[in-house]
């Protein structure tokens, strides 16, 4: 498969690159050298491979979700701030002046 000069702008165009008329040339060739290898790649034959989408071993260990009965009340989480506290909120420097 060979792309044109004017396939390259289209992909050029929806990529949003500006591509000088040299630059459609050279990866005019490029692209196509790319397309060429991949129909070789296709060519072989995977029909035994197994199919794989993490290839470390690697698993995820993520612990149970598990609800504590040990609940803060709001009076101790104020009381821990070294902030002021005013009308049951933490004061806190204003991010925008």
């Amino acid at each position: 498969m060979e792309l044109s000069q004017e396939q390259v702008r289209h992909i050029a165009k929806l990529a949003r690159l500006g591509l000088s008329d040299d630059e459609v040339k050279k990866f005019s060739t490029q692209l196509t050298n790319i397309l060429q290898y991949v129909e070789i790649l296709s060519e072989v034959d995977t029909s035994s491979v197994e199919a794989t989408n993490q290839v470390t071993g690697l698993k995820n260990v993520m612990r149970e979700d598990a609800v504590n009965g040990d609940w803060t009340t709001r009076d101790e989480l104020l009381g821990c701030s070294e902030l002021p506290v005013e009308r049951d909120q933490i004061r806190v420097k204003p991010a925008i002046e």
